[in-house]
């Protein structure tokens, strides 16, 4: 009752200040006492104070449940940012995505009607008791797609689509043959030019009335039968005007009219020259003729309707635009002529790709699987990478075709376009749409991608830069009051970089908008207005809120992991390392230059931990991953030269190389951490060698939940089954026969210890570990699941549900479970991604065990922990795209700190983190690190 009075008084106050009149202000407090009063009769005062909460400017959530949650109550203040931290798999993603984002997003889908719904599939409803005050949400995350082989980066920031405006508008067409520019022509010089080069054939004439667009164009056909027409030409054929064949109306079309038929001789010319008239004014200015008629009409009249239009050549004149020269005549402009997705302009030899793509055909998107996934490719010979067919990079605007300005890199471009002066004559059409380019190339400068290209292909971007490319188009919506979810927007990020995001961040909480931020930087969770933190352990360990407030309230909270280690920060390096030196025996690359790389020298001591970094851009992954692994895998395998440089030095004694990288594990829920780390066959066996199975005759095969007769038949071993709703979200549920075991009620009645094999499937790492501790060989790959921080996840977890960070650690546990003593050479990218600060002390000791056990380890990384405990550093820079490429420094942490302010962007940043979390400031910490791992 006083809150009802408290709203009662404000609607006075906003009253007495000339606002809502008195009436109304009392039935809106009257409304609002009314929805109290039925929320707490209805779900209890609990969720009554939960939507005052939402009316005093917070987004309340209530009992969530949804995966690991178990009944979090949680009250996030809009208009602020809130980063929500804890260890991985506490349930953060859970909260921010699953709840919040997927309410958000499914309260707005559920306002548009039914019919529109079943396209774009709502989310389903998470498991909830409420959510009151939330706000239009929009999430900006981490994908595993980046986009398919014709999406660029100036398609992604909408700069390309506004560049095609402007040349289609204001760029002058030149002939790609004889470069000169474009000219009117007359319909006797039509007539000429065909009589000249076309004698003695017999010709259609056309006029072209649709020129790919949509539809089914059913008047224009009544239009056409009206007028005495029995057929139309579309998409490469005749097809009759009564009855009419709707052609697909989701398809673009090309539709002309045909008008007469002649033969061309200078008899017929008064007829040639009537047809080319009446196509000239049907046609707006354009003529299109088709032949040889001879073999249509041979063709016809044998009932081979097919074979009847194969063999027609077609061909386009035009009244308004032709070559001076060579009479060729050209379509008129448009936007469609630029872009790598239309047939009017994608070059035909690549289809828009710009690659040389096996297969690839023009009914691919590039979107497809097969496409997206691929490397690099040798670019397509006819266009020579610019996707563009030669009639649309002949037009010229400031004399340069739209693939010069493509090449730009984002600060290129910028530049460029900020000392443009339009000329008076494109003032009206250009003025705005050179206002837009600029301000969406300056939202991509200010999150940090000015190095970028605005033509490098979507799919070589990382999660990061992905990510940001979505915060610079947020930055340009200009809208107001939303809720942003964020996925740990600093991956990726040099030290150097992360104020210029977080100042972005800032922009967009500036306007009122709520920041809801998933996130492990510390510098990221300092500026924040609150801090949640999710835990306490991870899987069935995590799920609650283990903190919540400001900076200031989490740092004096006793039992928040994240505050420890703020309080408390990793003291480096983490365990003793031998002396690396200049000298030391190590893998040598000699001159690279692939990409922006320029031909520099470095080295990666064998049997080492190395870290390669740099800012954004540097040319760390062409060189990690493009010149040191690829070269690496061709010299070991005897294919030939090295890759992407000079020599590649140092490779004796490594048998192998791995590149470990966050791609998924498997795309189908039988797809598990217990199949995929090798453990699996060893438990079935188990299981077949129980008097139970060895009773029924049950062999190892019978509990594969992958095939065979042991796997419960309905769900076929995924243990969940996919439900259509139609215009609602398809619902996913435990399957009903096997209650989400993925065998049927023969293979469980089997039992080891007390377990079906469903119910094993159903363990987390930790507890299998106790389970099988009489097992070696399934112990051993589990104690590694446990060391790389993966002892939440269940056994049985479909890999689908795993991030990229966790697949990561998957393969890196699978590898050091086989590798034995095979000197191998391991590629690893970021892998402390998705990783609390315990989870990264405890990867940090994984991967210093590889190098101990003689493994060369290269990895790329940003992580300043990772770097001060690493025994190389390799630094390149100094700056991104084409200001990058060169080697900065290279050596040992201990380089890098003397080097000091002095040693580049990297060596500023260690040697400050140094000075604060070095191990010459606290000395006496083994105490510490001794007891912090059981409690991790």
């Amino acid at each position: 009752r006083g809150q009802v009075g408290a709203e009662a008084a404000e609607a006075a106050a906003v009253q007495a200040a000339g606002g809502v009149p008195g009436e109304q202000a009392a039935a809106e407090a009257a409304a609002n006492d009314a929805e109290l009063l039925q929320v707490a009769e209805e779900g209890g005062a609990y969720l009554a104070q939960a939507l005052r909460r939402g009316r005093e400017g917070f987004i309340a959530i209530r009992r969530a449940r949804e995966h690991n949650l178990r009944n979090v109550d949680v009250d996030l203040p809009r208009g602020g940012m809130t980063v929500i931290t804890g260890v991985s798999g506490s349930g953060k993603s859970s909260l921010a995505f699953d709840v919040l984002f997927s309410e958000g997003q499914r309260r707005y889908l559920e306002s548009i009607n039914a019919y529109a719904r079943q396209f774009v599939q709502p989310p389903p409803r998470p498991d909830v008791d409420a959510i009151f005050g939330i706000p239009p949400t929009v999430a900006i995350a981490q994908r595993t797609s980046r986009g398919g082989r014709k999406s660029t980066v100036g398609t992604l920031t909408e700069v390309h689509p506004f560049l095609r405006l402007l040349y289609a508008k204001l760029g002058t067409q030149y002939c790609p043959d004889c470069h000169v520019p474009i000219a009117p022509q007359s319909e006797e010089a039509i007539c000429a030019q065909l009589l000249r080069e076309l004698p003695g054939q017999a010709v259609g004439v056309m006029a072209p009335l649709v020129v790919q667009r949509k539809g089914v164009y059913t008047e224009l056909a009544q239009w056409a039968a009206r007028r005495g027409h029995g057929h139309l030409w579309v998409d490469g054929v005749f097809l009759p005007t009564d009855p009419w064949p709707r052609p697909d109306r989701f398809r673009e079309h090309d539709i002309s009219l045909p008008l007469g038929e002649v033969d061309l001789n200078p008899d017929n010319a008064d007829s040639l020259r009537r047809l080319v008239h009446e196509a000239v004014q049907l046609g707006k200015g354009v003529v299109q003729v088709i032949w040889p008629l001879q073999r249509l009409r041979q063709a016809m009249a044998s009932g081979d309707v097919i074979g009847a239009h194969a063999g027609l050549q077609l061909r386009r004149f035009s009244t308004l635009r032709a070559c001076p020269s060579c009479a060729r005549s050209f379509p008129e402009l448009d936007p469609r002529q630029f872009s790598y997705n239309s047939s009017a302009g994608w070059c035909p030899g690549c289809y828009g790709t710009g690659a040389q793509l096996a297969g690839f055909e023009a009914g691919h998107s590039g979107e497809e699987g097969a496409w997206s996934d691929t490397g690099e490719a040798p670019a397509c010979p006819q266009c020579g990478g610019a996707r563009l067919n030669p009639v649309s990079l002949a037009v010229r605007w400031r004399d340069r075709p739209i693939q010069q300005l493509c090449e730009f890199a984002v600060d290129d471009a910028l530049q460029w376009f900020g000392q443009l002066r339009l000329e008076p004559r494109e003032q009206a059409l250009g003025q705005e749409l050179v206002q837009e380019i600029r301000a969406r190339l300056g939202f991509l400068q200010r999150v940090g991608l000015g190095y970028l290209a605005l033509e490098r292909a979507a799919p070589t971007l990382s999660g990061g830069e992905a990510q940001r490319i979505r915060l610079a188009a947020q930055l340009g919506s200009n809208l107001r009051g939303v809720a942003y979810v964020l996925d740990e927007p600093t991956i990726g990020l040099h030290p150097r970089d992360n104020l210029r995001l977080l100042d972005a961040l800032d922009e967009l909480r500036a306007r009122g908008s709520t920041l809801v931020v998933v996130e492990h930087d510390e510098d990221t969770i300092r500026r924040a207005d609150t801090i949640l933190d999710i835990g306490p352990g991870a899987g069935r360990l995590g799920g609650t809120v283990v903190a919540m407030g400001s900076l200031h309230e989490l740092m004096r909270h006793p039992d928040s992991l994240t505050a420890r280690y703020l309080r408390e920060p990793l003291r480096h390096p983490l365990l003793p390392r031998p002396a690396t030196g200049a000298r030391a025996p190590a893998i040598e690359v000699r001159g690279a230059r692939l990409h922006n790389l320029r031909d520099i020298d470095l080295r990666f001591p064998r049997g080492r931990l190395s870290v390669l970094t740099g800012v954004s851009g540097s040319g760390k992954s062409s060189l990690a991953r493009g010149v040191l692994f690829a070269s690496a895998r061709a010299l070991l395998a005897g294919e030939g030269a090295p890759v992407g440089c000079k020599a590649v030095l140092g490779l004796d004694g490594v048998e192998r190389v791995l590149e470990v990288d966050q791609t998924p594990i498997g795309k189908t829920p039988r797809s598990c951490p217990a199949t995929y780390v090798g453990i699996w066959d060893d438990i079935r066996k188990l299981y077949a060698d129980t008097v139970e199975a060895r009773m029924r005759g049950f062999a190892a095969a019978r509990f594969s939940f992958n095939t065979g007769a042991g796997r419960c038949p309905t769900c076929e071993g995924q243990g969940a089954v996919r439900v259509e709703m139609n215009f609602l979200p398809d619902v996913i549920q435990a399957c009903e026969d096997c209650g989400g075991l993925r065998f049927n009620p023969e293979t469980l009645q089997v039992r080891l210890r007390g377990l079906s094999a469903g119910e094993v499937l159903e363990l987390s790492v930790d507890a299998a570990l106790e389970f099988f501790a009489a097992h070696p060989r399934i112990t051993r790959a589990l104690q590694l699941l446990h060391d790389v921080g993966l002892g939440y996840l269940r056994l049985g977890q479909p890999s689908p549900q795993l991030s990229g960070g966790e697949a990561q650690r998957l393969k890196l546990v699978t590898e050091l479970a086989t590798a034995g003593s095979r000197p191998t050479l391991y590629v690893l990218d970021e892998p402390t991604v998705g990783l609390h600060m315990a989870d990264v002390d405890k990867l940090i000791r994984v991967l210093l065990r590889l190098a101990d056990a003689a493994h060369t380890v290269v990895v790329i990384e940003h992580n300043l922990d990772l770097m001060a405990s690493s025994d190389w550093i390799v630094d390149l820079g100094p700056e991104g795209g084409a200001g990058g490429g060169r080697l900065v420094l290279q050596g040992s942490p201990g380089d890098f700190v003397k080097a000091g302010e002095h040693g580049g962007h990297t060596a500023r940043a260690l040697w400050q983190f140094m000075r604060e979390h070095g191990r010459a400031a606290q000395p006496a910490d083994d105490a510490r690190a001794a007891d912090q791992e059981p409690r991790s």
